[in-house]
């Protein structure tokens, strides 16, 4: 049997006609850009995360970009972020001419509410907090922290649609939640997509000028902007995915289920989900210690297997100005040397998801 990482095909073919019939009426519609679809797509996006307002952008990277420029960060200032993330977090920051605050993560690969406050400084301006692989971080105690020295709290949900922590879901804690809708997100569009939320309608008037130019009427630039809309046909089909957020969210959360009753092998680490937490399974990451023959050996069997992630931002290329050097972030590099991520996929099936069970049990 062959099986990869991920095949977005299946989620495609499991609603194939009501994406076929949604994209075919916006083609028809003779309207691709800011029209009906983008913002029904912003109302009910909104209302499913709990928020008073969405703004729909081209990227997960641009929300972060726009979400920091809204609320005015910039050169001089510092924000907190996660040592182990994914490299466009950090990107967020540092395009807006601010500087990156590394700190650990905790045993859920997520930001170390108990080692921030240490690294909080004069310049610190914001943090930001990622969801990684689909749980949520401990909100409540970096809220406090935000709250106590009056920092912005801005959230990665880019792997997170749909979590919660203490019944609230992310996005909904902090001044800003950014949001991507690449394909292989639980609600992914079929292409590139992203959009942010927040309760505050200033940021949100700010992020739609911002993301449209700098405009709010056509030809009347008021501040300088960029071009960030995430376009009709992309929102008809995201409206398609979210209508159908709860059955894949069951799905998921039945195959992960799966993966933790069935893996039995003291070679694995499986992951664990916080007190009051809830994950949305956005990848089922295991970790070894032997990975590269732990990769090897699923590959001979037909399994494919990713890394999710290999290098740590502090030790890119991108970011050797900062001077971090091996061994600086100790827990982050010791995740990115054995963290592996399973099969899990809209449309994976039982059969599959078992013969992975059985090949790790026996390796």
């Amino acid at each position: 049997m062959k099986i990869n990482a991920n095949q977005l095909d299946r989620g495609y073919f499991k609603y194939k006609d009501e994406y076929d019939k949604a994209a075919i009426q916006t083609l028809e519609s003779g309207w691709y850009i800011m029209g009906k679809q983008g913002e029904k797509f912003e109302e009910e996006f909104a209302n499913f995360i709990g928020a008073e307002y969405c703004v729909g952008l081209n990227s997960g990277l641009d929300a972060l970009i726009l979400a920091f420029r809204a609320l005015g960060v910039g050169k001089g200032d510092e924000v907190i972020v996660p040592a182990n993330t994914y490299i466009a977090s950090v990107i967020g920051i540092t395009e807006n001419g601010a500087t990156p605050v590394f700190v650990e993560p905790d045993e859920f690969y997520n930001l170390d509410a108990n080692k921030i406050e240490e690294k909080i400084s004069d310049k610190t301006k914001a943090i930001l907090v990622v969801h990684l692989y689909g749980q949520a971080a401990n909100l409540s105690a970096i809220k406090q922290i935000s709250e106590k020295y009056n920092l912005y709290l801005v959230e990665d949900c880019a792997q997170s649609h749909g979590a919660k922590h203490q019944e609230m879901m992310t996005g909904t804690w902090g001044d800003i939640g950014c949001f991507s809708f690449y394909p292989t997100k639980n609600v992914g569009a079929f292409g590139d997509g992203g959009a942010v939320i927040t309760n505050n309608k200033e940021i949100c008037d700010k992020i739609r000028m911002l993301r449209n130019y700098g405009s709010k009427i056509k030809y009347q630039n008021e501040i300088l902007g960029v071009n960030s809309r995430l376009d009709e046909i992309q929102a008809a089909l995201l409206l398609v995915k979210l209508s159908h957020y709860e059955e894949l969210r069951e799905e998921r959360a039945r195959m992960a289920d799966k993966y933790l009753d069935g893996i039995n092998n003291s070679k694995l680490e499986l992951p664990t989900v916080r007190e009051n937490a809830e994950s949305v399974w956005h990848l089922f990451v295991i970790r070894t210690n032997e990975r590269d023959r732990f990769q090897k050996y699923m590959d001979e069997h037909g399994v494919n297997t990713q890394i999710h992630y290999p290098i740590p931002p502090h030790l890119s290329n991108a970011y050797k100005y900062l001077g971090f050097k091996k061994g600086d972030f100790p827990i982050t590099e010791n995740y990115a040397d054995t963290l592996v991520s399973l099969p899990l996929f809209d449309g994976i099936s039982d059969e599959e998801i078992q013969y992975v069970i059985d090949i790790i049990n026996e390796y």
